[in-house]
């Protein structure tokens, strides 16, 4: 656990200072030291190539999220959509903005969902289950 925060500390420094070359590369050392990077990790990554141009790299690392079966969230995909921006890729921009309405309403059903469960577990008099 000591180790990924460390990581996730040091990818996040590089974002910072638009060192996109390392942030990739201790995403890399991490996932070879057989530690699971977490979303923040990828969105630091996904940051640093917006900060430096590099929309393809941008988007390769919110689709390595998925394959890694994390779930990318409104930041992965800003700074994905805002790299697309800068390189002029504004299809793929789009595109990734339709991922991510798609992903809200699949989440907002969701919540919706456990919500109307909880409800009806505490309206039969049972005990909740914690959050």
């Amino acid at each position: 656990m000591f180790a990924l925060v460390c990581y996730s500390t040091a990818i996040g420094a590089c974002q910072k200072g638009g060192q996109w070359q390392m942030a990739v590369s201790l995403l890399s050392a991490l996932q070879e030291g057989k530690l699971e990077p977490d979303i923040v990790c990828y969105n630091s990554a996904i940051g640093a190539c917006e900060k430096g141009g590099l929309w393809q790299q941008a988007v390769s690392l919110l689709k390595e999220c998925f394959e890694v079966k994390l779930q990318g969230d409104v930041l992965s995909y800003t700074a994905g959509i805002s790299a697309c921006e800068k390189g002029g890729q504004w299809q793929q921009a789009l595109s990734l903005l339709r991922e991510l309405w798609r992903a809200r309403s699949e989440l907002n059903v969701i919540s919706t969902a456990l919500g109307s469960a909880r409800a009806r577990t505490v309206g039969n008099g049972s005990r909740p289950c914690r959050s």
